[in-house]
């Protein structure tokens, strides 16, 4: 719509009375029949699908990097001439970035918008990968891979709130976990990728064409992103309501058009001194600390115990796929390095059974159900995993596959899918980005820690003991869950966090606004 037609759709409202709303009450907005009866489906439009589309894609790339990381470190180690320590800084860099970037860069999307933090994000993600490509030494290769985690760190928060700030609030959870999804997709795409190159392209160097076949992709993905609406919802905090119109116009396009004209109240209207500040400080105001504690710990403990977990899947794999105990040279290390991505493969079915069963349950169930529920049967799976390793060390193999499979599909069925979409729903929407890349980074602490003590701890006290820890620290994520939950199925993104009588007063001083 045109400015004039904006400017006409003022005296309008002042003519026909034309009622304001916010704007997901425009975004939730079904059809109705001549008859007056409502529909319950609210159809999407083309730019809320291409904004999906857009973000999945950053969830693939996170999924394809680290996994295709996994495929390419034997050949890393062997060009490179790394020692274990050494392979340690390659497998944690991108975590470590992770961790910076949902923060740091995470954040930044509450002060200059989502679009722009979604756009910078990808041209970061972009470069770094070029140069990982074409890394001449170990140091500059560490140095690559944490650039390109930091870019996905900004993802975590920014892909989320471009999605559920822009769909149906019932299609909210279904569409977020779909995204998420995408890291599984983008694992597989990657293994796949890297069996098919260490097939074909039979020297050290092959790690490097792994890496490349993603860059094309994301130039793609970077172009696609100047072509979104920016978050309206975001337009609406900081007081933009006339732009805030126009987007949500452009983001609700459709044949015929409907609605035809857009009108938002501002919250804040009459109540400037009132406007929320948009800080870090704010997630730890009474107002947000609950949602901060709901957001953070029970991702941490996520992590905690299922990046520890991976120090255990290799007895699984080897006993699963029979990989070469010994490596003689480089056909050998290409031969164990399939395997073993074979292996990671089958393991990723696990991944993806459990997050389509939290996709079809988040929206009836509820997230706060579905994440004790989860945590509950990750620590059933561990209690059996730690039930299958006998007096003298040696493992009863059915009863670990049994606990593995079930903290596999629990895990991503409950935690690992609903903490991210959490993290995204339960602060309002002008400490949303801080929020969601607070969580984050507050939670890949635990798996940065994890990678470094676990090897120390499996030493010092055992896999046995080790693992019955891992059931306390599930245990008391559905604890903690339970103590501070926030259940956001089916609500508003602009009611969240509210109280009852708070959504009433905002419903009257919306009025009060119209009326004057």
């Amino acid at each position: 719509m045109s400015a004039e037609e904006y400017s006409d759709d003022a005296n309008a409202s002042m003519v026909t009375g034309l009622k304001r709303k916010t704007v997901q009450e425009y975004i939730d907005e079904a059809p109705v029949w001549p008859d007056g009866t409502a529909t319950s489906l609210v159809p999407m439009t083309s730019m809320q699908w291409r904004i999906f589309a857009l973000a999945c894609a950053g969830k693939f790339f996170e999924g394809m990097l680290v996994f295709m990381t996994g495929v390419a470190l034997p050949l890393i180690s062997l060009e490179f001439k790394l020692k274990p320590t050494d392979m340690g800084f390659v497998t944690a860099a991108t975590l470590a970035g992770i961790l910076v970037g949902a923060s740091a860069l995470g954040g930044l999307a509450d002060f200059f918008g989502r679009k722009k933090m979604f756009i910078i994000e990808m041209i970061i993600f972009t470069v770094f990968l070029t140069a990982l490509t074409f890394s001449p030494n170990f140091v500059l290769l560490v140095i690559f891979l944490f650039g390109a985690g930091v870019a996905l760190g900004c993802d975590y928060p920014t892909a989320h709130l471009v999605i559920s700030e822009s769909i149906p609030t019932k299609m909210r959870g279904r569409l977020v976990l779909g995204a998420f999804a995408f890291q599984a997709v983008g694992a597989f795409f990657g293994t796949g990728i890297g069996i098919l190159i260490l097939r074909e392209v039979q020297e050290v160097e092959a790690w490097r064409w792994m890496y490349a076949t993603a860059i094309i992709p994301a130039i793609f993905v970077i172009i696609g992103r100047f072509f979104v609406t920016e978050s309206a919802h975001w337009q609406v905090s900081k007081g933009h309501i006339e732009k805030a119109e126009k987007t949500t116009a452009r983001l609700l396009k459709r044949h015929p058009i409907y609605p035809k004209r857009i009108h938002l109240h501002s919250p804040h209207k009459g109540h400037e001194h009132k406007k929320p500040k948009s800080n870090y400080a704010a997630l730890f105001n009474k107002d947000n600390r609950k949602a901060t504690i709901l957001a953070s710990v029970p991702w941490f403990l996520q992590d905690l115990g299922t990046y520890g977990i991976g120090i255990f899947t290799p007895t699984i794999l080897a006993a699963m796929i029979g990989a070469k105990a010994t490596e003689h040279g480089l056909l050998d290390v290409i031969n164990n390095d399939m395997l073993a991505a074979e292996g990671s493969a089958i393991m990723d079915i696990f991944f993806f059974i459990g997050i389509i069963g939290a996709i079809l349950l988040v929206d009836k169930v509820g997230r706060i159900k579905l994440q004790i529920l989860g945590f509950i049967g990750c620590a059933i799976g561990l209690l059996l995993a730690a039930l299958s390793v006998r007096a003298d060390g040696s493992n009863n193999m059915p009863l670990l596959m049994v606990g593995f499979t079930l903290f596999f599909f629990m895990t991503n069925l409950g935690p690992n899918a609903m903490t991210y979409l959490l993290a995204g729903e339960v602060f309002p929407t002008h400490v949303r980005g801080m929020g969601a890349g607070f969580a984050a980074s507050f939670a890949k602490i635990g798996a940065v820690l994890t990678a470094f003590l676990f090897p120390v701890l499996l030493k010092v006290i055992g896999t046995s003991i080790l693992l019955y820890g891992l059931v306390g620290i599930f245990v008391l994520g559905a604890v903690v869950t339970f103590i501070f939950a926030i259940e956001t199925k089916g609500l508003n993104l602009e009611d969240i966090g509210k109280k009852p009588q708070e959504i009433e007063i905002e419903k009257e001083r919306a009025i009060d606004a119209e009326i004057a």
